[in-house]
């Protein structure tokens, strides 16, 4: 669906709104607050109804809804004295007063036109320190939770030559929830906490948010912990633990030097060649993380930085990720494990994995003939992991 006002487009699929055609920058919350008064054009929205569809809610001032509704009013071109499309009624709420035209997206991708699902409904929960996370829900089948991972984004994800013949794949047979890290994708851009505790209660939210019960947790690379970390403090609510390119505890916290070090080069690299074509840190990050991957491959990644957040929120997600350890936390984790890993990556050596499974109780390790962190769909060895994840949670 989009939504047309003159020049202006919202693309509903997309989260998107587009100026001329040219996408514009816009919060979560000021496209849902644009959203929730187009498609209330009919009728006065009060100031609750605004708090309520757009915050859940939750108690803000009057300054962060007037900020929003200036942000708002600054995308369709308007001001506080010209309100040619966002009306303030003295007192009473807003109107949206434009003239609006409502068409179906003719330039959905393939995917998009051929059973879309629901996926592409965004959706939003609010963490318990007031963070706006995006999730959605595709798929039918049991259902299979994925958590989040270093960089993520709801949409662009579903076009990555990395992760969206993983998704297909996974939702033929599954209903699968995925959300954005705060921070990154459509959830908030401006949280004050990165915390790892923030990012467990993350998880939760977006869970409790979709209203599954029981269900399955795959954790791929950093989001493994934060899988480990829900399957050890609510065992009643995961039927199976799947692990792919995990670990456990961060570069810092290996007792290993050199990974301390290699941290600090590869956090000085992002600050100054974050989402760039041309810099050491492209080179770097391409022969660290996907030494096998094609050219396509490449771009893809460097323009999901670009997309999905800022050096800043990249380099504070990082501190967390390589300060983690969960090792505590896996001799309490009840459900059967399945860990695949990379045999030749050199972001989490295989010896990681081990160190996972000898400790989790019913845990078993797949080792992957791959050199890369996120093993790529032409490889034997993704094929070889489809496989062993389809057979696990037959099970």
């Amino acid at each position: 669906m989009i939504y047309r006002i003159g020049n202006i487009e919202l693309d509903l699929d997309r989260m998107e709104l587009r100026l001329g055609g040219e996408q514009q920058p816009v919060e979560p919350q000021v496209f849902r607050l644009l959203l929730h008064l187009i498609e209330n054009r009919d009728r006065l929205v009060t100031k609750d109804d605004l708090i309520n569809a757009v915050w859940g809610g939750r108690i803000i001032s009057d300054a962060t809804l007037s900020s929003r509704i200036s942000s708002a009013r600054r995308a369709m071109g308007d001001s506080g004295t010209r309100q040619h499309s966002i009306r303030t009624i003295a007192r009473n709420g807003y109107r949206f007063v434009a003239e609006v035209e409502v068409s179906e997206n003719q330039t959905a991708t393939p995917l998009e036109r051929n059973g879309r699902s629901q996926d592409r409904l965004i959706r939003y929960c609010v963490a318990p320190d007031g963070v706006q996370l995006a999730y959605s829900i595709t798929g039918k089948g049991p259902a299979l939770v994925k958590t989040m991972s270093w960089l993520n984004h709801l949409e662009f994800d579903w076009e990555s030559p990395v992760f969206s013949d993983l998704f297909q794949k996974l939702t033929q047979e599954h209903t699968l929830l995925r959300y954005d890290s705060r921070g990154a994708g459509l959830s908030d851009k401006h949280p004050d906490d990165f915390s790892f505790e923030a990012l467990a209660s993350d998880l939760e939210t977006a869970i409790d948010a979709s209203g599954l019960e029981k269900f399955a947790l795959l954790g791929i690379s950093q989001g493994a912990a934060l899988a480990i970390d829900y399957a050890a403090r609510y065992p009643q609510r995961v039927s199976h633990l799947l692990l792919w390119g995990g670990y456990a505890r961060g570069r810092k916290r290996r007792g290993n030097k050199q990974d301390e070090e290699k941290a600090q080069a590869f956090r000085t690299l992002m600050r100054y060649g974050w989402g760039k074509d041309s810099s050491t840190f492209r080179q770097m990050f391409s022969a660290l993380y996907l030494p096998e991957a094609n050219e396509e491959q490449i771009r893809w990644w460097t323009e999901l930085q670009r997309i999905a957040t800022t050096p800043e929120n990249a380099i504070r997600l990082r501190d967390t990720i390589d300060d983690i350890d969960v090792s505590d936390r896996l001799a309490l984790v009840k459900a059967p494990t399945l860990i695949l890993h990379s045999e030749r990556e050199e972001v989490a050596p295989i010896s990681e994995a081990r160190q996972m499974a000898a400790k989790i109780p019913d845990a078993t390790v797949v080792p992957l003939d791959s050199a890369n962190h996120l093993v790529l769909p032409q490889e034997t060895a993704w094929h070889r992991a489809v496989a062993a994840i389809g057979d696990f949670l037959q099970n």
